[in-house]
């Protein structure tokens, strides 16, 4: 074997220098640690292993320690945590059965800036990949995009970006089969020159036939062996997960193009079916599996990783690697990553009929040129990890290794805090209501319709409640099967800037708000976890505040049906280096999915108001918690300074529980959650998401111990809900047993006219056409 002299480098500066010619990236630290452990100089391959799965990306090197330590993993629900590709719930009853419902999570911010389109379409990809290999039907997807200031000094090349990665996802989505549920979009300043994409994917799976990406441990009585599934490998994403672990330089774009990795949503789609039928031989003779996507450091990552789950040893054959071209170095072969592939483990007297599946029922290689399956390996009793090429060993390592990676204990710290008070000028009822004009017509809050428009949200007939018609998504996962999911994402970057434990907290606690608005049950969790450079303290104490605001809300608003359980985290990833090289570091972003079941989806309700004459109650009294909010960003320029609304568990839980109860039983026809906005922002939404009903809001003067426009824009959580005419009684009685103080703001009527009195401030008729019309302008004029 060639080596990588790093033992005889004299210096860190010499070493430096090695390692950059092979294109490596490990500390010279790092280095010298592969040294030890391989008692010598690694291979070309070897240093290119080591370097990916030592990576931030794929190691979690950072942020394994925090993670076991703070987050609720474990509940009564939880069939598989986020020890693998994606986590897993229960669900239901179908057909007799039991289904777990199967969750994934995770980022693809690096690429999606170089590469908008190919980006954003391969984090797509990979998802579905993850839920795939756990044997689930995926049943939707949703996205958390965080973008630049459309209207700043990189206002260009933001709204660029933002339309190109919209583009991504629909071109590979919309394709694929798989309806897209929405998710949530914001604009800040701090992602101009890092945008995030997060992507999310949730399917079905009989609990008796859960897949599980690990060599099984039948391996010890037979042999088995290592069939590659997919596209040819090619140069394409080779050092992709090394790039999602460093700072974005902007001078380096062109070279980083060549991490990002190429869509092809037909073959993603054919792989499917084509998986299946793998799938059904397996079930019919109960034969054991292990099956994996290939994503970050392709063929080494996963064949390893199955390797190493179990107590196994991998030998790979790179001359059996379908390629396509022959010239593709051994360390490429190894580590690219390459899309649409994946990894079957399977004893080795089935391995031709799984060939014959995938070669000649569904004729991979006339589908796409150089697709194929292709056996390339073999399971061993020696926990060794060892690659051949042309006969020779290029990589001959401990797959212990390889797979447990280096952990750092990182330095925190906070910065000396700024003066977060401030004095703003009260406004006149005119001022008021131009502020609420241009906050609707504005990028923070204009309507989504612009983006969701592009999405297929119908395919498969299963959809209940549709992009941006609710607080969360409804789908129907079974026909015939009154069973239901929703599903939420959210994470407003404005509060965790201000406060990251809080910003966090509010996070999920959204979430799970979200969820009741349409009357499901949270019952997990999956997060993000965005951040800029975690060997700044600054960015870890962040990061580390983060997780414990996570951990609180999990913990203290915790199970409805299970009062002794969190609402478990049961998936999700770490995405850190979200930083350029001017220093400017995202804004801390941890996203939230909530995943919510219903018994009944018929009971799911939308925001939009129904009925004329229905009262609408205020639930969740208005404080003075205006940090982070779009008014003070909108109407004073404003983003830094201030108090960001305040989590307070028990009030949150008890009112997001009512709320379920009351969708469940019929008490209430439109719930909307209060958020972004304030309450005033969040009952024109339920106006402008009706047919042809407004609402006439009178707010008495003794609830308001809080300047009047403090109390409309005021973002402290809490839900507007028309209450049925004649469950009214009901409704206060339920209220009273709960503890909860409701306030009655106002009755729905026929008009197309917005009446709005707080206090003695009356402002100026709201034309709900007119302001409708800009509301759903907004970010076509701004950007699509």
């Amino acid at each position: 074997m060639k080596y990588i002299e790093i033992s005889r480098c004299r210096s860190k500066i010499e070493l430096r220098q090695l390692l950059d010619s092979y294109g490596i990236s490990l500390s010279p630290w790092e280095a010298n640690r592969v040294v030890e452990v391989l008692e010598r100089d690694p291979s070309p391959v070897e240093g290119h292993i080591f370097n990916t799965m030592w990576s931030e990306h794929c190691s979690y090197k950072s942020s394994k320690a925090l993670l076991k330590h703070w987050l609720p993993t474990k509940a009564s629900n939880v069939i598989q945590g986020p020890e693998e590709d994606a986590g897993i719930v229960n669900l239901g009853k179908h057909d007799g059965n039991t289904y777990g419902l199967v969750v994934a999570h995770e980022s693809h911010n690096h690429p999606s800036q170089v590469v908008p389109v190919e980006g954003a379409a391969t984090g797509i990809g990979g998802i579905l990949r993850d839920v795939y290999c756990m044997g689930a039907d995926v049943i939707g997807v949703m996205d958390g995009l965080r973008f630049g200031d459309p209207e700043g000094k990189n206002g260009q090349r933001v709204c660029e970006i933002s339309e190109s990665v919209v583009t991504g996802i629909w071109q590979y989505g919309n394709p694929v089969g798989i309806p897209n549920l929405g998710g949530d979009l914001y604009f800040d300043k701090s992602f101009d020159e890092n945008c995030l994409v997060n992507v999310v994917a949730f399917g079905v799976v009989d609990k008796d036939r859960i897949l599980h990406s690990k060599t099984p441990e039948a391996a010890k009585n037979e042999p088995y062996v290592v069939i590659l599934v997919g596209k040819p490998t090619d140069e394409s994403g080779f050092g992709g997960a090394t790039f999602a672990s460093d700072i974005l330089d902007g001078e380096a774009e062109e070279e980083n193009r060549g991490a990002v990795q190429i869509p092809d949503p037909f073959l993603k789609r054919m792989l499917y079916y084509a998986n299946r039928d793998v799938m059904s031989i397996l079930w019919s003779e109960g034969i054991d599996a292990g099956f994996k996507d290939l994503g970050a450091g392709g063929i080494a990552c996963a064949t390893s990783e199955m390797g190493a789950a179990s107590g196994f040893g991998v030998e790979i054959y790179l001359d059996a690697v379908p390629t396509a071209h022959d010239s593709i170095p051994p360390e490429v072969i190894s580590c690219s990553e390459t899309q649409e592939r994946y990894c079957w483990i399977v004893p080795k007297r089935i391995a031709e009929r799984i060939l014959e599946v995938y070669n000649e029922k569904y004729e991979l290689p006339h589908i796409s040129k150089g697709a194929r399956a292709a056996i390339i390996g073999k399971v061993t009793r020696e926990r060794t990890f060892r690659i051949y090429k042309d006969q020779a060993l290029v990589c001959d390592a401990s797959i212990n290794a390889i797979t447990t990676g280096i952990s750092y204990d990182r330095q925190r710290s906070t910065r000396s805090g700024d003066d977060a008070h401030f004095e703003f000028p009260p406004d006149s009822p005119t001022q008021v209501a131009e502020t609420i004009t241009r906050m609707l017509s504005s990028a923070h809050l204009s309507s989504r319709i612009p983006v969701f428009r592009r999405y297929d949200t119908e395919v498969q007939g299963k959809t209940i409640i549709r992009c941006g018609e609710a607080d969360a998504g409804v789908i129907q996962p079974f026909p015939r099967n009154p069973l239901g999911v929703a599903v939420s994402l959210d994470g407003n970057p404005r509060y965790c800037r201000l406060d990251p434990y809080m910003g966090a907290a509010a996070a999920v606690a959204e979430g799970m708000r979200n969820v009741a608005a349409v009357g499901a049950v949270p019952s997990c969790i999956t997060d993000c976890l965005n951040y800029g450079n975690p060997e700044d303290p600054e960015v870890m104490y962040q990061f580390e505040m983060g997780l414990r605001g996570i951990s609180d809300a999990c913990r203290k608003i915790h199970s409805k049906t299970c009062p002794e359980d969190p609402v478990p985290v049961v998936s999700g990833n770490v995405s850190f280096y979200n930083q350029s090289s001017s220093g400017r570091a995202v804004a801390p972003s941890p996203i939230i999915a909530t995943y919510g079941i219903m018994d009944d989806y018929s009971n799911a309700i939308t925001m939009g108001l129904k009925r004329p004459g229905d009262p609408v109650y205020m639930l969740g009294p208005r404080r003075n918690e205006l940090g982070g909010s779009v008014y003070l960003l909108e109407r004073f320029g404003i983003q830094d300074k201030g108090s960001v609304p305040i989590v307070r568990f028990e009030e949150e839980k008890q009112r997001i529980f009512s709320v379920i109860d009351l969708v469940s039983n019929r008490t209430v026809s439109a719930v909307h959650d209060i958020s972004d906005g304030g309450m005033i922002i969040c009952a024109l939404e339920m106006c402008l998401q009706s047919s042809g009903c407004s609402m006439d809001i009178k707010i008495e003067k003794e609830w308001c111990h809080i300047r009047p426009d403090i109390f409309l824009f005021s973002e402290s959580p809490g839900f507007l809900l028309e209450v049925r005419a004649d469950s009214e009684d009901r409704f206060l009685e339920a209220m009273d047993s709960a503890g909860l103080t409701v306030y009655k703001i106002g009755r729905v009527t026929e008009s197309r006219v917005a009446n709005i009195l707080v206090d003695d401030l009356r402002l100026p008729q709201l034309d709900l056409s007119e302001l409708g019309n800009q509301w759903r302008a907004g970010l076509d004029q701004l950007i699509f």
